[in-house]
């Protein structure tokens, strides 16, 4: 080769590295100011920026691929979603209790009365809860799940969801992409043979601007006729519910509303099936009559709370976080995987040192390796300080619970980790009446007598090694 050939070749490939260099600078920049501009917790946000710095090639892809936490588009959309809807008796009681108001001021609508409360606390009940208002249904059947089983249930389900498309029901099935990732079309064919509606939620592989593949709607929401819900932790699986008892069955927790609060959780579906599939909210509430729907059928006070991408703030996180910091006598938390942010973490240690009787149900051992990891750093600290940490023996817990004080109480499907309280599409339900906070209690209580008292014991493997495994499980909980 020439002399001038070579030059030329030289400078070719000089330019080439410059312009990937100021490329991936620039991309840098953006990735960074988008970054910086979201509320996060520092430890996560620190780390995003660690990896986006020393790494721009791999760790901007990345963000831009599983970092996204607030869908701006979104947001606006579902605003314009929801209707104003009536409230039976005026506001609710409850309406001015900090909790209230701390949910409502970050975006979530205010507590709303004149609804009936059953708690099921075992799969086979939520599982006859849901074949009875499935077979009951007269109109809609509206229904989204994060995990919808190949299993006896998940088979048995959806065999009664075809049969009632195939009377004339309106059934409707939103399924996240993530959750049933391993449920092929086939499995399916039947119920939308039978005229049945089927949506997936943000399909990973699928080239949409609309948000991250990061994002995963969690929500575990059946709706019948605008008016009764079932919501809660329950998934459509053999391990979550079934007609017959199983022993391997996981304890899970769920609730049979109805009422005003009902018809809040079904304009939840509604917001997020218009969001999937394009079609106009109107389509979904053919026949429905907002009198009789929110009609008052008893005296729980509610206060539904969506939280995730598509809201504005964090009300769930923010009213947990009230939850705690206002509780003057007890609180008792009951989650399947425990892995909470700083504020969170110092609010339970400060209550305990106050001495306050602060109680936490966590399972002996989580399904998740990764999971178990990162929150014995948590656990050994809230111990130390005071709180009293419960240990719920096999079948796994899936239950998910919070009570202050015997006067407010929580259930839905959010965990108490970064993924449930700042990324997925969660749904939580704040209790403000006495009889339904004291029905969750001595729900809870049964816990604790299946449950045994943590004890750290002696830390096994070599320090560093240890400790190094348990905060890279802290870094990635959020991608589990």
């Amino acid at each position: 080769m020439h002399l001038p050939d070579l030059i030329i070749n030289s400078l070719g490939a000089g330019l080439r590295s410059h312009l990937l260099t100021v490329g991936g600078f620039l991309l840098a920049v953006l990735v960074l100011a988008r970054l910086l501009g979201q509320k996060r917790a520092p430890a996560n946000t620190f780390a995003w920026l660690l990896l986006v710095v020393l790494v721009p090639y791999v760790g901007a892809p990345l963000f831009l691929f599983f970092g996204g936490r607030k869908l701006r588009r979104l947001v606006g959309r579902k605003s314009r979603v929801f209707p104003v809807l009536p409230t039976p008796a005026g506001p609710a009681a409850c309406a001015g209790s900090p909790v209230a108001q701390a949910v409502e001021s970050a975006g979530a609508p205010p507590p709303i009365g004149g609804n009936t409360v059953r708690l099921l606390a075992t799969g086979e009940d939520t599982y006859a809860a849901l074949e009875k208002h499935i077979r009951a249904a007269r109109h809609t059947i509206h229904l989204m799940t994060f995990i919808l089983g190949r299993d006896d249930t998940g088979r048995r389900l959806v065999g009664l969801l075809a049969a009632r498309a195939s009377e004339g029901v309106k059934v409707r099935l939103l399924l996240d992409s993530v959750g049933c990732m391993f449920l092929s079309r086939d499995f399916l064919r039947r119920f939308q043979r039978a005229g049945g509606e089927l949506a997936w939620f943000m399909p990973v592989l699928h080239l949409s601007p609309r948000g991250s593949a990061n994002l995963r709607n969690h929500r575990k929401i059946a709706v019948f006729d605008f008016s009764t819900a079932i919501v809660g932790g329950h998934n459509l699986a053999r391990e979550y519910l079934g007609p017959l008892p199983w022993r391997k069955r996981w304890r899970d927790f769920s609730a049979v509303i109805t009422g005003p609060a009902a018809v809040q959780l079904h304009e939840v579906f509604v917001a997020d099936w218009v969001f999937t599939t394009g079609q106009h909210a109107e389509t979904l509430r053919a026949g429905f009559d907002a009198a009789t729907a929110c009609a008052a059928h008893g005296h729980a006070e509610l206060q539904i709370v969506a939280s995730g991408p598509d809201v504005p703030g964090d009300p769930l996180y923010e009213g947990l976080l009230t939850m705690v910091q206002e509780a003057q006598h007890s609180l008792v938390i009951v989650t399947p995987y425990f892995i909470p942010d700083e504020v969170l973490m110092r609010s339970l240690m400060v209550k305990a040192r106050a001495g306050r009787t602060v109680t936490l149900l966590v399972p002996a051992k989580p399904n998740h390796v990764i999971a178990d990891l990162a929150r014995r750093h948590a656990l050994r600290e809230l111990h130390a300080a005071g709180v009293e940490v419960r240990l719920v023996g096999r079948p796994m817990m899936h239950s998910k619970g919070v009570i202050a004080d015997d006067r407010v109480a929580l259930f839905g499907s959010a965990n108490i980790d970064p993924r449930s309280l700042f990324l997925n599409f969660e749904i939580g339900v704040f209790v403000h009446s006495a009889p339904e906070v004291l029905a969750m209690k001595a729900w809870a209580d049964d816990l604790h007598r299946h449950s045994h008292p943590y004890h750290p014991g002696r830390p096994r493997g070599f320090a560093p090694l240890r400790n190094l495994a348990e905060e890279v499980s802290r870094l990635l909980a959020p991608l589990l």
